[in-house]
């Protein structure tokens, strides 16, 4: 707690004025004011939240690449990088950037020296300091404290590996793992090809356990620049040189490969990676093939110097840049590139198919529907529409839609109905064709109104029959994947309610009007949860999730978890922006819900010490989702929360609330408060600190808040420049709008729509140290009034 007080003291210290340049080396003197950084690469820290609460990892990776090629200090583990060990067991090339299950670090590459005597990574790990990493968007290099240097980067579909060897050091190896990853593994195949080459395949699958049942394949061929002298494979413990393939026994598969020291002290290989076939990843291991090691080092590093530029900042402190960038860089590793070169991908029917444009996968749907989605679609309009395709792609070869997509396999992670405001912030953002649209919401009406019959892959909204039938989900606790949602009956319901709303909006702009009248008549489900007698706080009336026949399930008080999933009906009351003042109408008008909020967030501390109403007030663990009465910044039921303020007439609260929860993330391993969840923790600072958000996911509508740097330029991928001026913002102060002036005149309310947003050109935004009145009662509409 004291540490975070002390880093707020810190910022407060900090000027205003201070930028990258001291980092990045000197910006464009025409540059009026503060500038912006020549390299916002300089400013990235891949290594933040590299530890059991953030759950990064620090190699190398191409923005949306299938290849994720880092290093594993431990295995079946949430982070397979932990900050605090010091031993790298190998290099794997995947990995899911904040998530907390164990899953994927496939194919693991190690360096040796020496006899080959064990294919235990225990054995063959290298102790290392941190002092001798070197770390940066698309790059990873560590020298080993037994004189090993080994360097990574990444195209979209291959890892590079270039490992330098001290002299003298005897035979130089590289141990590849096959069949042991960072999760469930069930099978696979190693085998050595000629004198260069390594071939093989795993299956894994069973992600966080939830269903047991579903599994992905990848392959992969690592292509080497200096010939074997020796080679061998291992199944388990038992080492068999010469042997050219080995099976998964009960842990393990590999090979070893060792080169005569006397050709040189430099070992390179190429490896690609496919989900379709070791022939798949062939093609983009020679598709990607760069002319040297420095060549792909180089062209990664351009590849995010132009994402990083596509929403750049400039003022604030270094540290601010820091912490922004870093985020603004998490925020663009997934979905990932799921198809080969030839646009092949390996389906949800595990048939490999062919799409008309780039397959992507890995969808933490229940995480990044409420922030990273629309990230992607602001910066990157195109390969969010692939994305909606991708999953459409989804639909159609294993006949629902996907909750939580890892590879070709359903997980069933997570509760509620992410996928349908995912697709529909696509939709209403303009990016999809209408035959596109019209085939989406054609399953999104499926998914929303039925169950899937084979409940061995999708488990879809299982809490449909009671919810279409009562307008709420009924509890059951009963075993198996299919009851996840009446497990959880009372966030699911709010989530149905949520999504069907957002639905009635596709549904309404496609010209289907009577299923838009349908689903915008549960638009205000939550309010069959809502029971007025339920006391907390000083407080009365909450959510409570029911049975079948509408009584009571379980214990309703509001500040224990109960069938609410990772939070408490505190937490998820606020669940309900698409009618803001229907919910307030229930907390007994705009005044009370004010109030309500205010105890929530402890709004006088916030005023008077924001770093330690953010330490000690708030939930402050990653995993504490439990009992607890108040904010929780670290998941992502409450990502909206600080933006409802926007409808009780106190918007400038929300800046507040923001400029405290900017307290919790720093420029250091331990700078992010939970998981980051494929970017979605991470998209929500990018959003929090240039000072727009959708607090409304499915609208398209971003609502305005004090940024907290002087200028933010965005680029959107074929749209015209927008720039954001705020002079004087500074993260380390209480600060509010006082008014806003886009290049249509004087913006009166609090939101701009995304058309809107593209359309302003330069947004003049003016800030105060007190509190105004700027967009009091001038709130996006609900959201049924939008369709």
């Amino acid at each position: 707690m004291r540490a975070l007080k002390r880093v707020f003291t810190a910022l407060l210290i900090a000027t205003t004025v201070a930028t990258a340049s001291a980092t990045s080396g000197v910006a464009n003197a025409k540059e009026q004011g503060p500038r912006f950084a020549d390299d916002p690469t300089t400013l990235v820290d891949t290594s933040i939240g590299n530890n059991g609460d953030g759950t990064t990892f620090p190699g190398a990776a191409a923005p949306f690449g299938m290849v994720q090629l880092s290093p594993d200090t431990q295995l079946n583990k949430y982070a397979s990088y932990d900050y605090q060990q010091d031993t790298i067991l190998g290099f794997s090339h995947t990995h899911l950037s904040g998530v907390g299950c164990q899953t994927m670090g496939n194919f693991r590459f190690m360096p040796t020296t020496g006899a080959v005597t064990s294919s235990d990574p225990a054995q063959s790990g290298a102790k290392f300091s941190h002092d001798n990493e070197t770390r940066a968007p698309g790059y990873y290099g560590v020298k080993f404290d037994n004189g090993i240097q080994a360097e990574l980067t990444a195209t979209q579909r291959t890892g590079q590996h270039r490992y330098t060897y001290p002299a003298g050091s005897g035979p130089q190896n590289v141990l590849i793992e096959a069949g042991e990853s960072n999760g469930s593994t069930y099978a696979g195949d190693i085998k050595v090809v000629g004198n260069d080459t390594v071939e093989g395949w795993v299956q894994g699958g069973n992600f966080c356990g939830e269903t047991g049942k579903e599994r992905y394949r990848i392959f992969f061929s690592a292509k080497f620049d200096r010939k074997f002298s020796n080679f061998g494979t291992w199944t388990d413990g038992t080492l068999s040189p010469d042997r050219r393939e080995a099976s998964r026994g009960a842990k393990r598969a590999g090979a070893w490969l060792t080169f005569d020291p006397a050709t040189g002290d430099q070992v390179g290989t190429s490896v690609g990676l496919s989900y379709t076939s070791v022939d798949g990843a062939r093609l983009n291991r020679k598709a990607e093939q760069p002319k040297s090691f420095d060549k792909a080092r180089t062209g990664a590093h351009d590849a995010w110097q132009d994402e990083l530029n596509r929403m750049r900042v400039a003022g604030g402190s270094t540290a601010d840049q820091r912490t922004y960038y870093s985020a603004l860089y998490h925020s663009l590793l997934h979905p990932s590139i799921g198809s080969d070169v030839d646009n092949r991908y390996r389906g949800f029917d595990d048939q490999v198919h062919r799409a008309d444009s780039t397959y992507y996968q890995m969808f933490s749907l229940w995480d990044t529907y409420r922030s990273q989605n629309q990230l992607v679609a602001l910066l990157h309009p195109d390969k969010a529409a692939d994305m909606a395709k991708s999953v459409l792609h989804i639909y159609q070869d294993g006949g629902w839609l996907p909750r939580w997509g890892l590879g070709n396999g359903e997980t069933n992670v997570m509760s509620g109905d992410p996928i349908t405001p995912w697709i529909v912030d696509i939709y209403n953002r303009g990016l999809l064709d209408n035959r596109t649209s019209r085939q989406l919401f054609d399953a999104l009406w499926k998914n929303v109104n039925e169950v899937p019959a084979d409940q061995s892959i999708f488990r879809g909204r299982d809490g449909n029959p009671t919810y279409v039938e009562n307008g709420w989900v009924g509890y059951q606790n009963l075993p198996g994947y299919k009851y996840g949602d009446s497990r959880q009956a009372g966030s699911a319901t709010l989530e149905y309610s949520l999504a069907d709303c957002a639905l009635s909006t596709m549904a309404g702009g496609l010209g289907y009007q009577d299923k838009a009248a349908t689903l915008a008549s549960r638009c205000d489900n939550f309010t069959k949860l809502w029971d007025p007698d339920v006391t907390s706080q000083g407080f009365s009336g909450f959510p409570v999730a029911k049975n079948a026949d509408g009584t009571v399930a379980g214990d309703p008080d509001p500040a224990q978890a109960g069938a609410f999933h990772e939070g408490t009906a505190w937490q998820y009351e606020w669940l309900a922006q698409q009618d803001p003042q229907t919910l307030f109408g229930l907390m007994g008008g705009q005044a009370k819900a004010e109030q309500r909020l205010d105890k929530f967030f402890d709004m006088p501390t916030v005023l008077t010490d924001p770093a330690k109403a953010a330490s000690e007030s708030w939930v402050t663990g990653a995993y504490d989702y439990h009992n607890n009465f108040a904010f929780n910044p670290n998941n992502e039921p409450d990502f909206h929360t600080p933006w409802m303020y926007t409808w009780t007439g106190a918007p400038w609260k929300t800046s507040a609330v923001l400029r405290a929860m900017r307290t919790l993330f720093t420029d250091n391993v331990y700078g992010m408060p939970g998981n980051d969840d494929l970017g979605a923790t991470s998209s929500l600072l990018v959003f929090a600190m240039a000072g727009i958000f959708e607090a409304q996911p499915g609208s398209a509508n971003y609502v305005v808040t004090a940024p907290m740097f002087e200028k933010v330029e965005i680029r959107p991928e074929h749209g015209r420049k927008i720039s954001i001026e705020a002079p004087g913002a500074n993260a380390s102060k209480l600060q509010y709008v006082s008014s806003v002036d886009t290049n249509k005149g004087m913006l009166g309310r609090s939101w701009l729509s995304h058309k809107d947003l593209l359309r302003s050109g330069t947004i003049k935004i003016k800030l105060s140290d007190k509190p105004t009145s700027w967009g009091v009662n001038a709130a996006p509409p609900a959201m049924a009034a939008q369709g």
